[in-house]
C-alpha cells in the first residue's frame, strides 16, 4: 500500500479525487485502488509542557529557570489522538509514504514530525500541492520527489519550534512571577515576534501622544502662463528659520512676499520633463493581499487570511494562498489565457477586465529564479460565481484576479514635468504629471497624482495673478492600522536603527511568515495587550507596561529577524542548529537576569494606554492547569496555523 499523509482534509480529499478509481471512505482515511490518503488535523503533535521532563516543573518557580530540555519531547494534541492512530495504524501496512504538508516550512514540519514520532524508517516521498483543482494536483502527483531534499527545511520548522518555546516558556514565566510580585495577578506572555510587534505600537503610541506639533508656512501663487494657469509654491531659501526639510518656521516673509506678488512679471527658468513608463503591479504574497484589503475594503489582516483559506480550499478559486512570494512560475504563462479565460467567464467586472487583457505580453512577473516553495496567488481557472460568494470573498479574489490579468497589460506611461519660475528675485516650483498612455491604471483605485500643467516653454514670460499664505502645522505620525502593522512586519528593516543590521535584514526582511502575521495581531487583541479603536491599533496600558518593564531589545525586531536569517541559512544552506540554539539559550540567560519586581511595578503604575475593550478577553489569570498556561509560552496552532509567538 501506498500511504499519502496530507496536511489537512481538504487537501486529502483533492488528492484521492485526482487519483484513478473512484474513493471509497474508511475510518480517518480515503483509499483509491492501491492508494490510501490520509490526513493530519493541523498540528497533530505539540511540545511538551515543562513538567513532561520534570513533574517538579508544573510549579512556576523563578529558582527553576531557565527550563532546558535535554532531549526534546513530542506529544499529541488532545483533539489528535483519535487521527494519530489512524495514521499508526495505516503506517504499520505501508510499503511507500508520501509526505503531501503544504509547501512551506511548517508544513514540512508539521506531517514529517508525525512521520518520525510514529517510528516509520522507510523512504518518504515528498508532494508539493498548491492548486487543489483536479488537473494541477495529477501534475503534482506525477512529480514526486525525495523528501530527504527537505531535511534542511524541516530543521528550520524544528528549530523555530524548539527556540519559540524556550524563549516564550521561560521569559513568560520570569515576567509573570515577578508581575506577581509586583502585584499583578495575571498572566504576562512574552514572545519571540508577538513582543516585538507589540514593541511597534507601543513606541508608535508614544510618538503620537508625546508629539508637539510645529506651525510652518507655504506661499502659492497662481501664474498665468501663454499656454494657460498653474499654481506654483515659493521655495524660500537659507537666509530664513527653515526646518530640516525646509520648511519656512516663522509667517512674516511668506506674508510680506505674498503682498508684494499680485501683477508681478517672471519668467520660466527652468524646465524639466521625464516621460516614465511603469510596469504593472505584481501579483500578490498574501501580506500584500492583506495590505491592499485593509486599505481597500477595512477587512482584518485576520479576515483576509480565512476568506483566502475558504477560496483555497472551500471553493477551489485560488492557489495556495500563505505564499510570500510575488512571482509565477515561467510554465505556468502558456495556460495563462485558459486559466483567466475560465476565472473570469461569470463575473462581469473581470470579463471587462479580462477584455482588455493582451495575452502575448510577458510581465516579469514570470520568473522562476523568484518562486521558491510557492508561487504568487492566483485564479485556478475554475469559474468563479461571485453571486454565490460572500461579498468579501468576492472582493478578495477580484483583487487576486486582477494583479495576475494586470500582468497582460500595457504598461502605465506618464511625463512628469517640473518647472521653476524666477519671480522678483524668488524661485517658484510647479509640478505636474500627465498621462500618456494608462496602461493597467484602469484596473486599479491609485492616488490621484499632480495634475497636468499647461504647455510650457523654457524662457517664456509669466505673471502673478494671485498669492496667498497658508498656515499649516507638522502632524504626528499615524497610529498602526492592520494594514500598516502588517507592511511594518513585512519591511521591518525599516525600524530597526543600527544600519549594520539594516543592511543584513535587506536579504531578510520580515517579522513572522505570511501565514502567522494576522495571527500575531489577534493574539496581541485576545490577551488585551492590543485594542481596536476604529481601524486604529493601540496599545494598552498593560502592553506599554510589559513593553516597559522588558529588556530593550526584547521588545525590538532586530532579534527576531536575525532569528530568521539564522532559520533561513538552516533551511537553505543546511547550517547546523546546534550553534542557533546554543546562542538562544546563552542569549536566555542574560534576559532572565533582567527580570525585576521593581522595575515592572514602576512600569505597570506609570504606564499609558487604552482600556481594553469591555467586550475583549480579559489577560489569562493566574491558571492551576499547565497546559493552558503554555499560552504564554510561545506558537500555537489551531487547527491550521501556526502563529508565532
Amino acid at each position: 500500500m501506498r500511504l499519502i499523509i496530507a496536511e489537512k482534509p481538504s487537501l486529502a480529499r483533492a488528492i484521492a479525487e485526482a487519483l484513478p478509481g473512484r474513493p471509497a471512505r474508511e475510518d480517518g482515511a480515503l483509499v483509491v485502488g492501491d492508494t490510501t490518503v490520509t490526513w493530519c488535523l493541523g498540528h497533530l503533535l505539540e511540545q511538551a509542557p515543562p513538567d513532561a521532563y520534570d513533574p517538579a516543573l508544573k510549579q512556576w518557580r523563578l529558582d527553576h529557570l531557565p527550563i532546558l530540555p535535554a532531549e526534546w519531547k513530542l506529544m499529541p494534541r488532545p483533539r489528535a489522538r483519535g487521527q494519530l492512530a489512524v495514521i499508526r495504524r495505516l503506517l504499520k501496512s505501508a510499503r511507500e509514504v508520501v509526505h503531501a504538508g503544504d509547501p512551506d516550512r511548517e508544513g514540512q514540519l508539521l506531517v514529517q514530525e508525525v512521520i518520525e514520532h510514529l517510528g516509520w524508517r522507510g523512504e518518504v516521498s515528498r508532494l508539493l500541492v498548491s492548486d487543489l483543482n483536479r488537473p494541477a494536483v495529477q501534475r503534482a502527483l506525477s512529480r514526486l520527489e525525495d523528501n530527504a531534499r527537505y531535511q534542511p527545511l524541516y530543521r528550520a520548522a524544528e528549530s523555530r519550534a524548539r527556540a519559540d518555546w524556550l524563549y516564550g516558556i521561560n521569559l513568560t514565566r520570569a515576567w509573570t512571577l515577578t508581575g506577581r510580585q509586583a502585584g499583578h495577578d495575571g498572566v504576562l506572555s512574552v514572545g519571540r515576534v508577538q513582543t516585538p510587534v507589540l514593541g511597534l505600537v507601543v513606541r508608535r503610541d508614544a510618538e503620537i501622544r508625546d508629539f508637539a506639533p510645529r506651525p510652518f508656512f507655504v506661499l502659492w501663487v497662481d501664474l498665468e502662463v501663454e499656454g494657460g494657469q498653474l499654481r506654483a509654491w515659493w521655495q524660500p531659501g537659507e537666509t530664513h528659520p527653515l526646518d530640516d526639510q525646509g520648511r519656512l518656521l516663522v509667517r512674516e516673509p511668506a506674508a510680506d512676499l505674498a503682498e508684494r506678488l499680485p501683477g508681478a512679471g517672471g519668467r520660466l527658468v527652468r524646465l524639466e520633463s521625464r516621460d516614465k513608463r511603469q510596469a504593472p503591479p505584481l501579483p500578490y504574497s498574501l501580506s500584500a493581499l492583506q495590505v491592499d484589503a485593509a486599505r481597500r475594503f477595512g477587512l482584518s489582516a485576520k479576515a483576509v487570511l480565512d476568506i483566502c483559506q475558504r477560496l483555497y480550499e472551500r471553493h477551489k478559486l485560488i492557489t495556495y494562498p500563505r505564499s510570500d512570494c510575488r512571482y509565477l512560475p515561467e510554465e505556468h504563462f502558456a495556460s495563462a489565457r485558459a486559466t483567466l479565460e475560465g476565472a473570469c467567464r461569470q463575473d462581469d467586472t473581470l470579463r471587462d477586465w479580462l477584455a482588455g487583457a493582451d495575452f502575448s505580453r510577458r510581465s516579469r512577473a514570470w520568473n522562476d529564479k523568484q518562486v521558491g516553495a510557492h508561487h504568487a496567488l492566483a485564479p485556478t481557472g475554475k469559474p468563479a460565481d461571485t453571486s454565490r460568494l460572500e461579498k468579501a470573498e468576492a472582493d478578495v479574489f477580484r483583487l487576486i484576479a486582477r494583479n495576475v490579468l494586470a500582468q497582460f497589460y500595457p504598461p502605465l506611461a506618464t511625463r512628469e514635468v517640473k518647472a521653476e519660475f524666477a519671480v522678483a528675485g524668488e524661485a517658484f516650483r510647479a509640478r505636474g504629471q500627465e498621462i500618456l498612455a494608462p496602461g493597467w491604471k484602469p484596473l486599479f483605485t491609485t492616488r490621484e497624482e499632480a495634475p497636468p500643467l499647461p504647455p510650457l516653454t523654457e524662457g517664456e514670460p509669466c505673471r502673478v495673478r494671485e498669492a496667498g499664505v497658508e498656515d499649516r502645522e507638522t502632524r504626528p505620525p499615524e497610529p498602526f492600522t492592520d494594514a500598516s502593522l502588517i507592511k511594518a512586519m513585512m519591511n521591518i528593516g525599516r525600524h530597526v536603527e543600527d544600519p549594520a543590521v539594516r543592511r543584513t535584514l535587506r536579504e531578510h526582511d520580515g517579522l513572522g511568515t505570511e501565514a502567522t502575521r494576522a495571527g500575531i495581531i489577534e493574539t496581541l487583541v485576545e490577551r488585551g495587550y492590543l485594542v481596536r479603536r476604529a481601524k486604529a491599533l493601540r496599545a494598552t496600558r498593560l502592553g506599554s507596561a510589559l513593553i516597559a518593564s522588558l529588556p530593550d531589545a526584547v521588545g525590538r525586531p532586530e532579534r527576531t529577524a536575525l532569528w530568521e536569517q539564522r532559520l533561513a541559512a538552516i533551511a537553505e544552506a543546511g547550517d547546523d542548529p546546534a550553534p542557533f540554539l546554543a546562542s538562544l539559550v546563552e542569549d536566555l540567560r542574560g534576559l532572565l537576569t533582567s527580570a525585576d519586581a521593581g522595575g515592572l511595578r514602576q512600569a505597570l503604575a506609570t504606564a499609558r494606554g487604552e482600556e481594553p475593550a469591555a467586550a475583549g478577553r480579559a489577560p489569562a489569570r493566574r491558571r492551576g492547569n499547565a497546559s493552558r498556561r503554555r499560552r504564554g509560552s510561545g506558537a500555537s496552532r489551531s487547527g491550521r496555523s501556526r502563529s508565532s509567538s
